[in-house]
């Protein structure tokens, strides 16, 4: 097996083998660009050592020629006294994660070399500044050892020195720090910094491979659905130097504003620096304008070759470049993450200028994507008082306490808190804090820093570059420069879209794209985009969207937003409130009459609520669920109504009413409530029950035809394990189809389902398909009912432990577990259809929101999906992509 490929081997199609930056290293060599040599150490030998915990047999052999033959390439040795070869280290995964794993440059110096590299150079302050930089980054990466330690001493020595930046010191402050550097890892590592270059580049590998296990890149992975296994390539490369002074810079740069979309070119540049320092923040950077006056021929090079690059992917691209003596160096390109908003602008524009289709741009957008555009922004009408302003580096608008660590973030986030992160800068460690804030604050660094870069990626709103502000972690406040301090735990408003930051709490208002899908006419470039997209997928989709709706209200919303019907009305709610009285009735009657008696007086209530739902679903089918929960959720708890039955037989004031309704209490407990007396059971327990809601809807769609309109009544029998419980109930149902029919003197078209929510009828599918005319899938019971969880008791439980560990990478009640409940669903559909090739079959709990399970549904043959209203734009805009595949 082959684990070691050069630079002029691969291309950006091997992704998965050389990992993105290998890949697309190896294609832009192939195109010609200013690539430094190297060569990538595969995914498939990152593999092979996680797995066995050691380097596989034949790497090293493979590192040593490859290294040999760049040597000769370069015409130095890594780690010559004298004229030293220089590499650095880099990660590169498969799917994009952004600084969450290692990276180690000036691999090879020593305290022999270093003294090589200043002669060579003639510049001994280069020479230290990229020893010193070696020796921070080896101790936090290879060594393990507490960033903060090296932070505190480089700034620990500007402060003795009047240093304001790193720049501002000298070679003798630089020796300093060398030395300084050095006592620390002895210190903290127990051990002192190896001065073999071969023995640092192995132990830099290493670091890079178990840096896939690190927890922010567990963590990462986890939030982006990231495969865990992967794994990591390694990408060995010929060092360039941007801190060889004000004639050298590293940058970072996109094709078009990844905020906003905007057409333009984008970026940061930073003199006399290496790339970690831009995307780390610790300096403030200058724009490409300002480049372009700086060193124009260098300029005027990356603009090129960026056209060239974003012609050549047919996509925004981001960059990574140095500029060693104004010698231009390209170190990296990949498809840069964007905002949600920008994906959309980006699509559109890229489909007018004729570098790609309709279709990909559809392709190219999410479902979560689309989500994050529906949020509310802030009231432009509202009251604000601004304290500062900084880049607009992540959309949206974020409200929350101000908490100057991840670990706070956390905790208080966890115990029901929003809060903003705020931060000097971000960095990989801070990754929990900001997936658990509602918005990220930083005072330093630009847009392509590792806090812009990481909340763009997860969707979390960020402000970051906020010169104006003045951060103190130790002491957990901020300062605006002239104004009060924003002190832990006071409320603070951030706009990622322009950049703004708030005292207090601004109010929020819906966003453009949302009015827009409520029917409002918005002309505005985004909302263009978004509509094109959307009448794409419209086109293309295969699989219908309806909505799960208890109102009229809610269903009228759910139409404006391109619902095509309901798929689970539930009409257990429509018995809470001042209604729950009338269930106690029917609960604690003695007799069938008494029954009767409730029952009526719920009939013409039950019968509103269905004729407005049918009417503003007209000529829409409407999918009605029988009550489905069982009936002590609609009686007062055991233990209050013991105590005031008790207190009212100590006062001689018993209520009889509430004596037969305690009693009913008693009678009705079960140890399990959600395995007892509830769905179908009900219905053939309390038959009058069901055929009161049968009555109900059919008198409401008769209702309907007499005035006019096309209702299309759907009756869904819920919780059905065996065929003969839903014979049972149909038997009901055709009784009162009879009754009605006579009274009005016309029929009324209904089909009558079933759900399929437990494992028995999954498996009997086709046994039940011969009675059903469709299937609604429960997703949220038969989740339940096949991992043998209660969704309230272990999401806050134990799922966190179950992720950590792996077991699964994202709730099951969150995204649909494919393997074992999707399994059940596969088996029951195709199981159903050939019983009963004209079987409808749909989906109605919360997975049918979800983006990866709508693919599922999609595959596996199904006609629809239901969701939340909110949830339908989505889940039209996946059915869509699921088609184009």
């Amino acid at each position: 097996m082959t684990y070691v490929y050069d630079f002029t081997e691969g291309d950006k199609d091997q992704k998965e083998l050389l990992g993105g930056k290998g890949a697309n290293l190896a294609e832009m060599t192939n195109l010609g660009l200013p690539v430094p040599p190297g060569f990538t150490i595969s995914t498939e030998a990152c593999r092979a050592y996680l797995a066995q915990g050691d380097l596989p047999d034949g790497l090293a052999a493979e590192i040593d020629q490859h290294l040999s033959a760049l040597e000769q390439e370069m015409g130095r040795r890594l780690g010559e006294p004298s004229d030293p070869l220089l590499v650095s280290v880099r990660s590169g995964a498969a799917v994009s994660m952004p600084g969450m794993m290692e990276t180690v440059l000036n691999v090879g110096l020593n305290d022999e070399s270093v003294r090589g590299l200043a002669e060579q150079s003639n510049d001994e302050r280069f020479a230290m500044d990229s020893y010193r930089r070696l020796l921070q980054m080896f101790g936090a990466t290879v060594l393990g050892i507490d960033s903060e330690v090296f932070s505190r001493a480089l700034d620990r020595l500007k402060k003795d020195r009047g240093a304001t930046t790193d720049t501002d010191l000298g070679v003798d402050d630089l020796r300093d720090l060398v030395a300084m550097f050095r006592d620390a890892i002895r210190e903290h590592a127990g051990r002192d910094f190896p001065q073999d270059p071969r023995e640092q580049l192995e132990l830099a590998m290493r670091a890079v491979f178990d840096s896939w296990h690190t927890e922010r890149a567990v963590l990462y992975r986890r939030q982006e659905r990231i495969d865990e296994a992967l794994g990591t390539a390694v990408n060995v490369q010929a060092m360039v130097f941007g801190n060889r002074g004000e004639d050298s810079g590293s940058g970072v740069a996109f094709t078009r504003d990844p905020a906003s979309g905007n057409q333009g070119v984008y970026g940061d540049y930073l003199q006399n620096a290496q790339g970690e320092d831009v995307v780390a923040g610790i300096r403030n950077t200058v724009s490409l304008a300002d480049m372009e006056r700086i060193d124009k021929a260098s300029h005027d090079a990356l603009l090129s070759i960026m056209d060239k690059l974003e012609k050549h992917y047919r996509d925004m691209c981001d960059i990574e470049f140095t500029v060693e003596r104004r010698k231009l160096w390209m170190l990296q390109t990949r498809v840069g993450k964007r905002t949600p908003e920008a994906a959309f602008r980006i699509g559109r524009h890229m489909t007018d200028e004729g570098l790609i289709d309709t279709d990909e741009s559809l392709r190219r957008v999410t479902g979560a994507q689309l989500a994050q555009l529906m949020f509310p922004r802030f009231d432009e009408t509202a009251e604000r008082t601004l304290l500062a302003r900084g880049m607009n580096a992540s959309p949206g608008a974020a409200v929350g306490k101000a908490v100057f660590d991840s670990d706070t973030a956390v905790e208080w986030a966890g115990r029901g808190e929003d809060v903003i992160l705020v931060r000097k800068e971000t960095n990989p460690d801070d990754l929990r804090g900001m997936v658990a804030a509602r918005g990220v604050l930083t005072s330093r660094g630009g847009k392509t820093s590792h806090a812009a870069v990481v909340a763009r990626g997860m969707g979390r709103t960020c402000v970051c570059g906020v010169e104006a502000l003045d951060v103190s972690s130790k002491k957990r406040r901020a300062r605006v420069r002239g104004g009060d301090p924003i002190r832990e735990g006071d409320v603070i408003s951030i706009d990622g879209t322009t950049g703004e930051v708030f005292a207090g709490a601004v109010p929020v208002t819906d966003s453009m794209v949302m009015r827009y899908l409520e029917g409002e006419h918005v002309d505005e470039d985004l909302v263009h985009a978004v509509d094109r997209v959307m009448k794409r997928a419209d086109d293309v989709r295969r699989l219908r969207v309806r909505a799960n709706a208890d109102t009229p209200e809610d269903a009228a919303r759910a139409r404006r937003f391109g619902a095509e019907g309901i798929g689970l009305c539930r009409t257990e709610h429509m018995f809470l409130g001042e209604r729950r009285q009338l269930v106690e009735n029917l609960i604690v009657a003695d007799d069938e009459a008494g029954q009767e008696t409730a029952l009526a007086a719920l009939l013409p209530l039950q019968r509103d609520d269905f004729r407005g739902i049918l009417e503003a679903m007209d000529g829409l089918p409407v999918t009605i669920r029988l009550i489905d929960p069982p009936l002590h959720e609609f009686l007062p708890d055991y233990t209050d109504l013991s105590v005031k039955v008790a207190l009212d037989e100590e006062q001689d004031d018993l209520d009889e009413h509430d004596q037969r309704l305690l009693e009913a209490v008693k009678r009705l407990h079960e140890q399990n409530p959600m395995l007892g007396l509830r769905g179908v059971r009900l219905g053939i327990v309390i038959p009058g029950l069901f055929k009161m809601q049968v009555r109900a809807i059919l008198e409401a769609a008769a209702q309907r035809l007499a005035a006019g309109g096309d209702p299309q009544p759907e009756i869904m029998i819920p919780l059905v394990a065996a065929v003969t419980e839903l014979d049972l109930v149909k038997g009901q149902i055709a009784e009162v189809a009879r009754d009605v029919e006579t009274e009005r003197g016309t029929s009324v078209p209904h089909k009558v389902g079933t759900m399929i929510e437990l494992p028995r009828a999954a498996v009997t599918a086709h046994e039940i398909a011969g009675s059903a005319e469709f299937f609604s899938f429960g997703t949220n019971d038969l989740t339940q009912m096949t991992w043998g969880f209660s969704r309230d008791d272990v999401e806050s439980s134990f799922f966190s432990r179950y992720l950590e560990h792996g077991i699964f990478q994202v709730s099951p009640f969150e995204s649909l577990d494919v393997d074992g409940v999707g399994r059940l669903v596969r088996h029951a559909a195709r199981l159903g259809r050939k019983a009963n090739p004209d079987l409808h079959l749909g989906v109605c709990g919360e997975h049918g929101g979800d983006p990866a399970s709508i693919h599922f549904f999609d595959e596996i043959g199904l006609d629809y999906v239901s969701c939340s209203p909110f949830r339908v734009p989505v889940a039209r805009l996946e059915a869509g992509r699921s088609t184009l595949g």
